[in-house]
């Protein structure tokens, strides 16, 4: 049985409170990995995690 969650391309807009179509041209330019099934797009959890993780504004450390 498999383990991974994967989250449709409706699922993944509501979770990041997007458009579906914002989502479907993240896929389609390559910014969000992601295995086209049938007509449509499933999303694994760890590909979520990493777009995510890649968008992450990161603190910098301040001078002293």
């Amino acid at each position: 049985m498999i383990d991974k969650k994967y989250y449709t391309v409706q699922e993944v807009a509501d979770l990041l409170k997007l458009h579906w179509q914002s989502v479907l041209t993240y896929i389609k330019n390559g910014d969000l990995e992601a295995l086209k099934l049938g007509k449509g797009y499933r999303i694994s959890q760890i590909a979520l995690e990493s777009f995510i993780s890649k968008r992450s504004t990161k603190k910098t450390k301040e001078s002293k």
